[in-house]
């Protein structure tokens, strides 16, 4: 018994639409509720992270145990050390809904990459990555804007002051793709590729370790060295779950926060 490799077919995952026996309900409503793997994977993590909040708090108590204080200390993380650490306390308590929301829901959404069965995030494909980082976008905007007005605040944000009159033709255009452009296009693409990097990197070690397992020659010894690897990468991946849930978060409260200090330059 000899070993084949096979390449990782990604597109059926990432492009499904080329594909069929992929999709469910495709056919209905003109695909407009049409579900493949990975939105099957996103409903269904929604629906676990929302099952989770709402059994902690069902009932709380003035002095919580079990999942209600995992619950709160998960939210006193995202309000102490994300919201309030950036805003400060009053604009922090004020945006915690949306930074708490968008820092689980990534959180939620990341975990797949590692959960058996499932092994591939949701935010490996653009879609979702685009839909967290126009809520930050939005919140952004929303920030400045009831602070300013909007017209003061575009302005605020792409004219520094005290600048000789010709830099501002040189300077206006970069600062407002830098602010209005740049930001959420980052956001985006920073943990779509985090994700998408990561679950290739997993499938060549395990489809390696296959490979090399079967050849039953010279070679089968390899397969401990890419199946230690691939283990190691893997609790990597829980690092960095938490770590881009954490940096994408941070950076929406930071974007935020200069909003709300758009005059500052």
């Amino acid at each position: 018994m000899r070993g084949e490799f096979h390449a990782p077919e990604l597109d059926p995952e990432f492009f499904p639409g080329q594909y069929y026996g992929h999709i469910l309900f495709e056919d209905f409503a003109n695909g407009w509720f049409a579900l493949d793997r990975l939105m099957l994977v996103r409903i269904l993590m929604t629906i676990i992270l929302a099952v989770l909040f709402l059994v902690a708090f069902r009932n709380t108590k003035l002095i919580p145990s079990g999942l209600q204080n995992f619950a709160e200390l998960a939210l006193d993380f995202v309000r102490v050390h994300i919201a309030e650490d950036i805003l400060g306390k009053k604009e922090g308590r004020r945006f915690l809904p949306i930074i708490a929301t968008i820092f689980f829901a990534v959180l939620a959404f990341n975990l797949p990459t590692i959960i058996p069965g499932l092994n591939i995030s949701p935010n490996a494909r653009i879609g979702m990555p685009i839909a967290l980082a126009i809520l930050g976008y939005i919140t952004m905007i929303y920030a400045g804007a009831k602070r300013y007005g909007f017209g003061k605040f575009i302005k605020s944000s792409v004219v520094i002051p005290n600048l000789p009159p010709a830099l501002h033709i040189l300077v206006v255009p970069i600062e407002f793709f830098s602010t209005f452009i740049m930001r959420p296009v980052t956001l985006a693409l920073r943990l779509m590729a985090n994700f998408l990097a990561g679950h290739l990197i997993l499938v060549l070690l395990y489809s390696a370790t296959n490979f090399f397992f079967w050849q039953l020659n010279g070679w089968t010894a390899l397969s401990g060295v890419t199946i230690i690897a691939a283990i190691a990468f893997t609790l990597y991946e829980v690092i960095i779950i938490f770590l881009q849930a954490y940096i994408f978060a941070l950076l929406v409260a930071v974007y935020i926060e200069l909003s709300l200090h758009a005059d500052s330059h």
